[in-house]
């Protein structure tokens, strides 16, 4: 069923993925539109949504810890030498309108506002391809322009003092499983292998399903890869990882993650071809 809140992408007809554009949340999640559930073609789930472990991920989106100090990612906020720390500094990415809304993918206007004030301008592009008959890829490219008449810029945790924490930007938070899911990319292999590293692709596989990761523009693919896997099934592309990302006033950031969904568990050559051919599309 689709409804103006809740379009259904489809692939060769079958729902692949549930877009909620305005989510009821409470202010300190940081609402934002999302994606779950997405599943593979054969129906298995490889999202999850508020889970108690991090009840702020919410499937697939965006979300950025500190934008100017304001926290779109959702929960406890990392103050240098204070550690996470609750603070009345949440922001919600509101849904304007769709500019283009098809079975397949939409285009998407929101506004990022924070403290009664816009502070970004997104336009977020959303495509579903069948790959072949057990996977298909979602194509993910993002645009935030700044709306405000000063210098912004984009944090982490990492780049407020907190070590191999720099979350923010495209997001996926992941099934989790009785195991932990397998991460590699073309030559590692293993979370504190995989993450923080730059890699043209990184494959998370789970008991019967693979999402296989692609930054698909060069400056995507400059970003380094946060992944967890022990703690928690999630995969992000680092906007600010060692160092904080400034956005000029009227100046656009773009970032494009390709992401191959696929059932069984793929190796590194059945993801190396499903990623080219994700990308070629």
């Amino acid at each position: 069923m689709t409804t103006n809140d809740s379009p259904v992408l489809r692939v060769a007809g079958r729902p692949v993925g549930r877009y909620v554009t305005r989510p009821e949340l409470p202010a300190r999640l940081s609402p934002r539109p999302y994606l779950h559930p997405v599943t593979t073609l054969a129906g298995t789930a490889v999202t999850e949504l508020s889970p108690v472990d991090h009840i702020h991920h919410l499937g697939v989106g965006v979300a950025v810890p500190d934008v100017e100090g304001h926290n779109f990612w959702g929960g406890r906020t990392y103050v240098r030498e204070q550690g996470p720390t609750e603070l009345d500094n949440h922001g919600a990415q509101r849904h304007s309108s769709f500019q283009l809304r098809d079975p397949d993918g939409f285009v998407e206007e929101l506004r990022w506002v924070a403290s009664g004030a816009e502070l970004l301008r997104e336009r977020r592009t959303v495509a579903a391809t069948e790959l072949t008959d057990s996977a298909w890829a979602l194509d993910f490219t993002f645009s935030l322009t700044n709306v405000t008449g000063g210098l912004l810029s984009i944090g982490s945790p990492a780049t407020n003092g907190r070590p191999g924490a720099a979350y923010g930007g495209f997001f996926w938070r992941a099934r989790k499983e009785r195991q932990a899911p397998d991460v590699f990319t073309p030559d590692r292999e293993g979370e504190s292998e995989v993450h923080g590293s730059r890699a043209d692709w990184l494959a998370l596989a789970g008991a019967n399903w693979t999402l296989v990761f692609a930054g698909a523009t060069e400056q995507t693919r400059r970003d380094p890869w946060f992944v967890r896997t022990a703690e928690y099934p999630g995969v992000g592309s680092s906007l600010a990882y060692d160092e904080r990302l400034p956005i000029e006033p009227g100046d656009t950031v773009v970032r494009r993650v390709v992401t191959v969904v696929a059932d069984g568990r793929l190796g590194h050559d059945e993801a190396t071809a499903l990623v080219r051919k994700a990308v070629s599309q």
